[in-house]
């Protein structure tokens, strides 16, 4: 009998790393499209059976099978998801791998009234629905709503539940925590110990838990949280506020509670960043002569703007592959117990920081 084809083999055919050979397999890490489909098509070829990967059977005959036409995949979100937003990635990744699966993706933006009447859009299908994804979707008492239909739904970032009921639905992250912890540790290293926080925690999960993640870290290395440091409001009388209302906002709270500044800031997403700066110009403060600044999310924007931010990169299409394993699953088993689950992310070090 012939000997069971390894990893090992595929990687030694190919000339990559057993390590790459077995992201492609199991369907983990991230690799290019490319790449992924060149090791899968050959470990079919050389009959390699212990695939994790769902569309594999698609793969030796030359011909992808039909896939049978299961339902829709409804994304809710009351924002809009530019290219700039992390979740476009995701959401690229997440629409070609349920296609292969016989899911098709559609996108459905929900109004201000729609959100505060309850109410789903007229553009939603009950009866071609097959589950929910929610991006932007912070409402509460609409995340509620969501999760009484009897539906499966996928929270990716959610809103803050606080001390009230947990989302009956599975909720995805990226990890918002470790790497502040790494980050303020190094500032520490580096002599800084006036550390603030900018951003409205409640206004989102990731929000909420970057700034435990801060509060957190400054215990940890023994640093003071002086909350004069923090900005961690917006517009009060505004349900909505606008980039205008929040730059506002920040000057006024710049100009009646910081007589001391910090040394460096955290910010709760490379936006919020961008706004900072903007704010502190015309105040006559520059990064990173006079203060230093730390964002999240390693956007498109915080590579180019001058000086090129710190952040913390999220990897959005290892988000993609969760979001789909994750989806699938609760379709498949809709009483699961609920899951929450944080994908890795990676402190980068850039201009703002001195770097």
């Amino acid at each position: 009998m012939a000997e069971r084809v390894t990893i090992q083999d595929i990687a030694d055919e190919l000339g990559v790393s057993r390590n790459t050979v077995s992201k492609a397999i199991n369907n983990t890490g991230l690799l290019a499209d490319a790449t992924r489909e060149k090791i899968l098509q050959k470990a079919a070829d050389m009959g390699y059976k212990q695939f994790s990967y769902l569309t594999i059977a698609n793969l030796g005959s030359g011909k992808p099978e039909p896939v049978t036409q299961k339902g829709e995949i409804a994304v809710l979100s009351t924002g809009f998801i530019g290219n700039s937003h992390f979740a476009s990635t995701m959401l690229d990744k997440f629409q070609r791998e349920i296609s292969l699966l016989g899911y098709s993706l559609t996108m459905h933006r929900i109004r201000t009234d729609e959100v505060e009447s309850l109410q789903l859009p007229a553009s939603y299908n009950k009866e071609r629905t097959a589950g929910f994804i929610c991006l932007e979707m912070f409402e509460k008492d609409y995340a509620y709503m969501l999760c009484e239909l009897g539906i499966p739904v996928l929270f990716v970032d959610s809103p803050v539940v606080g001390l009230d009921a947990p989302l009956r639905a599975d909720c995805l992250y990226m990890e918002n925590q470790n790497n502040i912890l790494a980050f303020v540790s190094e500032m520490a290293r580096r002599g800084k110990t006036k550390i603030g926080f900018i951003g409205e925690y409640t206004h989102c999960q990731s929000f909420y838990e970057r700034y435990m993640g801060y509060r957190n870290a400054m215990y940890l290395v023994g640093l003071p949280c002086r909350e004069e440091y923090c900005i961690t409001g917006n517009r009060p009388g505004i349900r909505y506020p606008s980039n205008q209302d929040y730059r506002e906002y920040l000057t006024e709270c710049f100009q009646k509670n910081m007589t001391d500044m910090p040394e460096v800031f955290i910010c709760a997403n490379d936006f919020v960043a961008l706004d900072v700066l903007q704010v502190l110009k015309p105040m006559g403060l520059s990064v990173p002569e006079d203060v230093w600044l730390c964002g999240f999310d390693d956007s498109q924007e915080s590579k180019i703007v001058t000086p090129a931010l710190t952040t913390i990169h999220i990897h959005s299409q290892i988000m993609g592959f969760s979001a789909v394993h994750l989806m699938m699953s609760r379709i498949k088993q809709p009483d699961l117990n609920f899951r929450t689950v944080h994908t890795e992310t990676d402190l980068i070090y850039r201009a703002s920081t001195g770097d």
